[in-house]
């Protein structure tokens, strides 16, 4: 995963080349979509059946590149998700603004009574 929203660009064009600071999210969350995010947050992200962003957290970076250190465990999916085709990275849990994005190597089906889970390390994020 290593496309950069829109907001994400923007924010740090303006903070490296023209002095307007950035501030940090305090953490960063990942999100389930069926169809592709794009640069402007244009997808649909899943709704309801229990779902919600779950907090990530990632590594130092090495060689532009980062990976997630903690496992993420989505809720039991009380109704059908549909297909999980991309993840993002989101500054919040609800709302926000969409940071980084990226097609999942094997879309997933999430039915009900279902549970993804992600391995530590099973998400990268390269700066190129």
């Amino acid at each position: 995963m290593s496309a950069i929203s829109n907001y994400l660009e923007n924010a740090l064009i303006n903070a490296v080349l023209r002095n307007i600071p950035y501030t940090s999210p305090a953490a960063v969350y990942l999100a389930l979509y069926t169809s592709d995010p794009t640069d402007a947050n244009t997808g649909t992200e899943v709704t309801g059946g229990s779902y919600q962003r779950q907090q990530i957290t990632f590594g130092a970076p090495n060689n532009g590149m980062v990976s997630n250190s903690n496992e993420i465990l989505f809720p039991v999916a009380t109704a059908n998700w549909g297909t999980v085709t991309h993840i993002g990275i989101l500054d919040a849990a609800t709302g926000g603004n969409l940071l980084f994005y990226g097609a999942v190597t094997t879309p997933k089906t999430i039915s009900t009574n279902d549970q993804l889970k992600i391995n530590a390390g099973d998400i990268s994020i390269t700066l190129a």
